[in-house]
């Protein structure tokens, strides 16, 4: 086991050992808790289903909760808060196909994917609340129920961690899979942490747009740098991690690196539009950057964002 350097999760390697995973909780801890003060603190506060006062209505807010017998007395749109729920029930969806074992820089995806479930736990968990998970690997989808508390969110971050690696085939994520459990049987409004590099095959936008309609929704894209643009280091082997095929590129051509960072970028502007569209917060976290300190001002820009009013979507 290795920390890397500053801003890099430890790197769990094949051998996901209790010390590792204790050791990485230790670090979110002292950070977020050191950073972030507040008696109730979460990713993406609960909506709660009690209801509280109305408003005047801001653009931005969600339109399922309008007022409608206020709007009428008042002919001036309205919508009904709600008291924040002080006990929900979070859920991990957390996506460890072959595509993220990979990385250049600090981590692999699937080291960063795992640290950023354990922040997503530590946040949810120190309110009261409970945590479950649900896994795909690519070739099976493991899902273990919600229980309250730190020791049982260590041994859900402990199985999660556990996950064996998927073998190359020409299987790939099944993230709609692992997002459509999710919605059977139908559990009263959470939270829910959708960890992925989000490029399984189409199909997941769908039940994520579902999850959305009754929880508050977080997903978090993990990215490597040389998914987004090439270097110039002459013949580059590249090889699916999914499929295991090899294809051999030309990396001082220019053109070819231009061309590959264009396409790079309009993938992940679908995947951001498709998240926006699904109603779903998007932080995005890099190997090469400090995974904690973004993770921190994405609660801290949401925090602000739910104090004036709003209460759709936010990116970053």
């Amino acid at each position: 086991m290795t920390t890397g350097i500053s801003g890099a999760p430890p790197r769990l390697g094949d051998d996901a050992s209790d010390a590792v995973l204790r050791k990485l909780q230790l670090l979110v801890t002292r950070k977020l808790d050191g950073l972030l003060h507040g008696d109730y603190l979460g990713l993406l506060p609960g909506g709660g289903s009690e209801p509280g006062e109305s408003r005047e209505y801001r653009p931005g807010d969600d339109v399922r909760r309008m007022d409608w017998p206020v709007t009428a007395r008042t002919t001036v749109p309205h919508i009904r808060q709600t008291v924040a729920d002080r006990e929900l029930e979070g859920w991990l969806a957390v996506d460890l196909s072959a595509s993220l074992d990979f990385g250049t820089a600090q981590c692999e995806k699937r080291d960063l994917a795992i640290a950023a479930a354990t922040a997503c736990a530590h946040l949810i968990v120190r309110g009261g609340n409970r945590l479950g998970a649900v896994v795909s690997n690519g070739s099976h989808v493991q899902r273990w129920p919600a229980g309250p508390g730190r020791s049982g969110a260590h041994g859900l971050l402990r199985r999660i961690a556990a996950t064996p690696r998927a073998s190359q085939s020409q299987e790939s994520g099944d993230l709609a899979a692992a997002l459509d459990s999710l919605l059977r049987p139908p559990r009263r409004r959470g939270q829910v942490c959708v960890i992925s590099d989000f490029l399984a095959p189409p199909g997941w936008e769908f039940p994520l747009r579902k999850l959305g309609v009754r929880h508050d929704v977080l997903a978090i894209e993990i990215v490597d740098p040389r998914e987004l643009e090439l270097p110039a280091v002459g013949v580059l082997a590249v090889e699916d991690p999914e499929t295991g095929d090899i294809h051999e590129v030309q990396t001082d051509d220019p053109q070819l690196r231009e061309h590959f960072a264009a396409a790079a970028g309009a993938q992940r502007g679908q995947i951001a539009a498709a998240l926006r569209r699904a109603g779903a917060a998007h932080l995005r976290l890099r190997t090469d950057g400090d995974w904690l300190l973004d993770i921190v001002r994405f609660v801290a820009a949401r925090r602000q964002h739910r104090a004036r009013g709003h209460s759709g979507g936010l990116s970053r």
